[in-house]
């Protein structure tokens, strides 16, 4: 069995390029992904022989569905991360840079709760006061006074 990293990455490239183009080129491969050609060329034929893809020489490779079921979990990991990066105030092409790093390897309990968090948060009816205090803390470093506690105590609420 390979380097799962590298694995990812391949899957992930090739189902980028065949859905962009029919089906991923080794060259096209080999730029996207900054690895020489003869390293593409020996790492299809594995991935072809781990049944992940279809590889025929001078025309490239295309995801079966058992890469295709691997590819879009890979691609709903790699969303749900730069999602959460990005509601703790990441810029997203930052978060998308990080996430291709961090979800070949984080767990599937970690990924799970991230995924639950996201949701929480984009299904919440505007924007949470801790995420509010929190970019006010990234910013000045200090705790914004909370005036929920406040306006309780003065039977406001």
């Amino acid at each position: 069995m390979m380097k799962r990293k590298t694995t990812e990455e391949y899957i992930e490239t090739i189902y980028v390029l065949q859905n962009r183009d029919g089906y991923a080129q080794t060259g096209k491969i080999s730029s996207e992904m900054s690895v020489r050609p003869s390293s593409v060329t020996e790492m299809l034929q594995k991935l072809q022989e781990e049944g992940y893809i279809k590889y025929e020489p001078y025309k490239g490779a295309t995801l079966t569905d058992f890469g295709k079921k691997i590819a879009r979990e890979l691609m709903k990991k790699h969303k749900i991360i730069a999602d959460f990066l990005e509601i703790i105030g990441i810029e997203r092409e930052l978060a998308e840079e990080d996430a291709c790093q961090i979800e070949h390897h984080v767990t599937g309990k970690t990924l799970e709760r991230l995924e639950k968090f996201v949701e929480f948060i984009n299904n919440a009816p505007k924007e949470p006061k801790w995420i509010e205090h929190f970019n006010h803390y990234i910013k000045t470093g200090k705790r914004k006074e909370c005036t929920f506690y406040k306006e309780k105590e003065r039977n406001i609420i």
